[in-house]
């Protein structure tokens, strides 16, 4: 994958007839919905068929299931994601044509024009941050339009058109194409260094959220317990923004007395009052104070804005309940980064609450990944009691030699009897199971298929 060539976005009522080529994905199918409720004629096709294709038909699309450049005719603009090959017979169709290609986040910023653009970007927590901003703001009854990374345990969906006027983006700077967006509000949660495939250092990551500031219209929302994030300020207020901050240290929005509670979390907003959530961690206490900062600078009152942060359940694999069997809690989390993974590693443990133990089963993500990060996610596993590494799931990219879950598992600072590399995925099921006893939390983690193995284990937990 390379860094997305930026353009300025097209207005969406300026795209005309819109194909999207691999319609199927979470973020080009919810786009596609938006369109579609606007009125807006959706063609598209995907490799394969889904309950996504069959529900956007019925929506009014036209969907196609394989790829074939007769599906290229009468189009005005073609969609494309970072995915799409250059060999794909549709994006060469439309070149041939010269039709008007552009990337997902270009058609993105296209919905979000006219209205008042909320983007949430940072390197861990925008997916949770922009779902949990949607619930609140729909229970306080502003009903914004939304397009996340995930999908709302609330709703099941992952992008909807709202009848309000705010519109709630997650902001992925994974290739770069963030920088399309042009919010009129914008949250950063945190800067670290990742994507390093694309980006080369981490010099060059911090570059990227920099020129973001410069997209923003009015107001920056920032961690300032983070030191990424607090490198934007100054930048910001010398660009004449308006900066919120928030945080448990020196912040506008300043978080207090945070208490694990379960599967939930309290905590004090200095000068505003108790906030309790349905998901546990710190993490997600710093989450829904920068929900809390973007509410209240929309002109929402605390109080609504609590209560709708109290009916915030989740997002998919985001610390998802996946079942419970023997007295074992199976969870599972999209975790990829040594940062995500202690902090639901943490999260884990507050559950817990010295009653059990936690168990994690982690997938690498990428073979580069993996490669620049092996001894933080081994830093980081070593927050569980047992830990258990499948082999990488390199997804977009080949093999590299010498790189495997085996050399993960090697920088795991917990006893070799606690620590188990598993490169058969098929054999893990039986190994938790085996492990695992009365109270304890089995988490899955990463972004690869290591999340179809919650309902195995816990169908091996129940056969035990």
């Amino acid at each position: 994958m390379t860094l997305v060539k930026l353009i300025e976005p097209v207005p969406a009522e300026e795209l005309g007839r819109v194909h999207f080529i691999g319609i199927g994905g979470s973020g080009m199918s919810g786009i596609a919905r938006i369109l579609l409720k606007r009125g807006v004629a959706v063609s598209g096709s995907d490799a394969r068929s889904s309950d996504m294709l069959v529900e956007l038909r019925e929506l009014g699309a036209t969907v196609h299931v394989g790829h074939a450049a007769s599906h290229i005719r009468d189009v005005n603009t073609v969609v494309v994601s970072t995915a799409i090959r250059d060999s794909n017979p549709e994006l060469g169709e439309a070149l041939r044509q010269n039709v008007r290609i552009i990337p997902r986040a270009a058609a993105l910023a296209a919905v979000m024009t006219g209205r008042v653009g909320i983007a949430v970007a940072g390197t861990h927590g925008k997916t949770t941050t922009t779902s949990m901003l949607t619930v609140a703001l729909q229970k306080c009854g502003a009903d914004p339009s939304y397009c996340v990374g995930g999908q709302l345990v609330t709703t099941g969906l992952g992008a909807d058109e709202g009848t309000g006027e705010v519109f709630v983006a997650e902001a992925d700077e994974s290739d770069g194409s963030f920088l399309m967006l042009a919010p009129r509000i914008a949250v950063v949660t945190n800067v670290e260094a990742d994507h390093l495939d694309n980006y080369g250092d981490p010099e060059a990551v911090y570059d990227s959220f920099n020129r973001f500031v410069e997209r923003i219209g009015s107001t920056l929302v920032l961690c300032v317990d983070d030191p990424g994030a607090a490198r934007l300020e100054p930048i910001a207020r010398a660009r004449g923004l308006k900066v919120v901050t928030y945080g448990e240290g020196e912040a506008d929005i300043r978080v207090t007395e945070v208490v694990p509670q379960g599967l939930g979390v309290e905590f004090e907003v200095a000068g505003h009052g108790r906030v309790k959530l349905s998901v546990p961690g710190r993490h997600n206490a710093l989450n829904a104070a920068a929900v809390i900062a973007v509410a209240l600078e929309l002109g929402l009152p605390f109080e609504e804005v609590r209560d709708g942060l109290a009916a915030f359940t989740g997002a998919k694999r985001r610390f998802e309940a996946k079942g419970v069997a023997g007295g074992v809690s199976v969870f599972d989390s999209y975790a990829h980064h040594p940062t995500e993974l202690a902090a639901d590693l943490a999260a884990a443990r507050d559950v817990v609450a010295g009653g059990g133990r936690v168990i994690a089963v982690f997938q690498p993500h990428l073979y580069s990944r993996t490669r620049f990060f092996a001894a933080e996610f081994g830093a980081a596993l070593g927050l569980a009691d047992e830990a258990i590494v499948l082999d990488v799931y390199g997804a977009r990219e080949d093999p590299e030699p010498g790189v495997s879950g085996a050399l993960v598992a090697g920088q795991i600072p917990l006893p070799s009897a606690q620590v188990s590399y598993a490169p058969d995925r098929s054999a893990v099921p039986a190994l938790v199971a085996g492990r695992a006893r009365p109270g304890d939390i089995v988490l899955t983690m990463g972004a690869g298929d290591v999340t179809e193995l919650g309902p195995h284990i816990v169908a091996e937990l129940h056969a035990r």
